[in-house]
């Protein structure tokens, strides 16, 4: 792995980092390669529960790089645009849950991999948006059409998509675009605590509740229902199920192992 995209594994915990901090973190067509990589990676690896997606300096993530925005014939920019969303379709399709730390500006693409994770940890003083219009391109990139009207409503996403305005972190929060907005001296700490705290839990219990959340938005109630059936029957049968109620029961802590 190239170091414009560091992997680190620790206590279950999987940390992703992009690492152009002089680009602000962009992705360039080989950086987006190497994060394709990585998110493989990590999703196939037994040594990670949860996966953390970080970024290097003082910005989360920039979008692409605009140094490769170069005239190109629309043949020539469809594979190119297309690509860009498999980092997304990566982490909704892994079945581990995904934490988004924001520790700086997230914008543009940044915005785009932010929305696709499960959680999205902000610190104070970013801030966070679609910037596309103002630049004449649309504003619903790199997913944020698809995630945007479902986490702040379509209110709130067609202003944001429209004006390409950038909302700070306790809007972000108001509005429901990230879950929590943390002191930049306890962000560091906090997003490890979180982290190795789901990374502790059930992984298989995990797979079929990211699973669920992401069907649920493109089906109707009564096959969500049978989802819902399918999934807590297969987990009924595991160990960890088990683990758990013995562990309730107890009053001590469990000890499940994917099983």
């Amino acid at each position: 792995m190239s170091d414009q995209i560091i992997v680190d594994i620790e206590d279950r915990v999987a940390t992703v980092t992009l690492n152009r901090p002089e680009r602000l973190n962009t992705l360039d067509h080989d950086t987006l390669e190497l994060l394709i990589e990585a998110l493989d990676e990590v999703a196939r690896s037994d040594k990670a529960g949860v996966v953390v997606l970080a970024g290097a300096g003082r910005v989360f993530c920039a979008g692409a790089d605009q140094a490769e925005m170069v005239e190109r014939k629309p043949q020539e920019w469809e594979p190119i645009v297309r690509r860009y969303l498999d980092p997304v379709r990566a982490i909704v399709g892994m079945d581990k849950p995904v934490i988004a730390a924001l520790h700086g500006d997230t914008v543009g693409g940044g915005l785009g991999l932010a929305l696709a994770s499960d959680f999205r940890i902000a610190t104070e003083g970013i801030r966070l948006g679609a910037p596309f219009t103002p630049i004449g391109l649309a504003g619903c990139d790199m997913s944020a059409g698809w995630f945007l009207p479902r986490l702040v409503g379509l209110g709130a996403a067609t202003e944001m998509m429209f004006t390409g305005r950038l909302v700070g972190a306790d809007e972000a929060l108001d509005i429901g675009l990230v879950h929590r907005v943390v002191a930049p001296d306890e962000f560091t700490d906090h997003v490890a605590e979180f982290a190795v705290r789901l990374a502790a839990g059930p992984p298989i219990a995990h797979a079929w509740t990211k699973r669920a959340i992401h069907r649920s938005l493109g089906v109707d109630m009564d096959a969500e229902f049978e989802f819902e059936i399918f999934a807590q029957v297969q987990c009924i049968q595991t160990e960890d199920h088990h683990e758990g109620v013995a562990a309730f029961q107890e009053k001590r802590r469990p000890e499940f192992r994917g099983v």
